[in-house]
């Protein structure tokens, strides 16, 4: 029996040496391991900040044009240097000159709905109808629309004519 114990002993050190090499080449890779993972995600940040920057420039230049814009159009008014016609048609230039940014990324504003469409408007006020046909049809704008890519980005807040039926009779029989 003491030769098997022995033998056992002997066994019992040599997986508890075999053990203890696994582990320390394991903690050996670590360091390579995780240093090889800082290295991908600097250059993933480096390479997503890239794109970031390069999908952002032709908006941000688009903006500073209108920025140019409106900075031109407050020097003409601070001069008092256009008439009441001149202002307005400015005016219309730069909303134009804003459209353009907008319809450059595929946003336009929505064409005009006589019925009201809870995929495409947004009900901020209701308005008593004339009668039974103006029920549920837009009555005003009040802030246009846009889709981007033919989906709503902004419903339409409209005010909406809502039919309560016809008024209730007066208390009396008809006499």
């Amino acid at each position: 029996m003491p030769e098997s114990t022995a033998y056992d002993a002997s066994r019992l050190t040599e997986a508890i040496t075999d053990l203890r090499e696994t582990v320390d080449r394991r903690l050996a890779e670590d360091p390579v391991r995780e240093a090889a993972f800082d290295k991908l995600y600097a250059e993933l940040k480096s390479y997503k900040d890239g794109f970031t920057d390069q999908a952002e420039k032709p908006l941000l230049l688009d903006l500073l044009l209108l920025h140019d814009s409106m900075n031109w159009f407050q020097q003409t008014l601070i001069k008092e240097e256009m008439s009441p016609e001149t202002v307005a048609d400015s005016f219309q230039f730069l909303i134009d000159e804003l459209l353009e940014v907008l319809y450059r990324r595929d946003v336009v504003p929505m064409e005009a709905k006589d019925g009201f469409d809870p995929s495409l408007h947004r009900a901020v006020q209701l308005q008593k109808a004339s009668g039974p046909d103006d029920d549920n049809r837009v009555a005003q704008v009040l802030k246009r629309g846009f889709l981007r890519h033919g989906k709503p980005l902004r419903p339409e807040e409209v005010v909406v004519y809502k039919w309560k039926g016809p008024a209730a009779a007066s208390g009396r029989d008809g006499a």
